[in-house]
């Protein structure tokens, strides 16, 4: 059993936040009958492990789950006259079932549109269709 959270220095604890559970797929015909889905309660964990990543190495669905592995990059002494190396070391796996990889492309979905209509990113242009004329 995990111990329960406890607020960092300076940090001020998220509201815990209750949403229905959305189950991963939909259950049999006759299979829990008239059952109300579970509510589950965000419990935030402020002693949780960060992960940095520069980088994504690897992305794959297989059908039952969508793996992406996030990479760092290390970089070597510079010397003069030489080229700059590295390495880049694997930092992370995330694997996620069918679910969370939809409801993580939606939200990267509502990131980027945000991103967009902030200026911070250009929205790409689709292969031969004519640029928005300005006027």
């Amino acid at each position: 059993m995990s111990p329960e959270p406890t607020p960092s220095r300076g940090a001020a604890p998220k509201p815990a936040s209750t949403a229905p559970a959305t189950p991963a797929a939909p259950a049999a015909a006759g299979e829990g009958g008239g059952r109300q889905p579970a509510t589950i309660r965000y419990v935030d964990r402020a002693d949780m492990v960060e992960t940095f990543a520069d980088s994504i190495t690897g992305l794959i669905f297989d059908g039952q789950t969508l793996r992406i592995e996030f990479g760092v990059t290390r970089f070597d002494d510079v010397k003069a006259n030489t080229p700059i190396t590295g390495r880049r070391y694997p930092a992370c796996r995330l694997v996620l079932p069918p679910a969370a990889a939809v409801d993580l492309i939606n939200r990267m979905q509502q990131i980027a549109n945000a991103l967009t209509q902030a200026g911070v990113v250009k929205a790409a242009q689709r292969p031969g269709a004519e640029p928005a004329k300005a006027g």
